[in-house]
């Protein structure tokens, strides 16, 4: 019954920031792995990111590392993307996704998923 609602996409210009949300209801996520993907047009959907449900473990595709991070709040129910340092070749539509798992960058792996938020990065 896990439920969860994506925000934060927009318009950007290069070298620019943005701040992706992804907020659950339904059930608390401290027991759920919250991964994030992108699907750009063409191409195939991609995992970005992915933290464990408490937090120990993070990973980050090399394609964002270092520009991008990751966080959560179980308190609020709530896990965070950021992203600076954004290129064109950042334009996608991100996705949130969790399961009952530790990290993974298979998108069978996660079984609930946000209804993805459009990140255009142009001049």
């Amino acid at each position: 019954q896990l439920q969860l609602v994506e925000s934060g996409g927009g318009l950007v210009q290069p070298g620019g920031s943005l701040r992706l949300s992804c907020l659950a209801s339904g059930v608390t996520l401290d027991d759920s792995a919250i991964g994030w993907f992108r699907q750009a047009p063409e191409k195939e959907r991609e995992a970005i990111s992915c933290i464990s449900g408490r937090g120990g473990n993070i990973n980050y595709a090399d394609s964002v590392k270092g520009r991008f991070t990751i966080s959560r709040d179980n308190a609020k129910n709530a896990v965070y993307l950021q992203m600076n340092s954004l290129k064109p070749e950042d334009t996608a539509v991100y996705y949130c996704a969790a399961d009952r798992l530790f990290c993974s960058d298979r998108a069978v792996d996660f079984r609930y998923w946000g209804q993805g938020t459009q990140v255009t990065v142009s001049s």
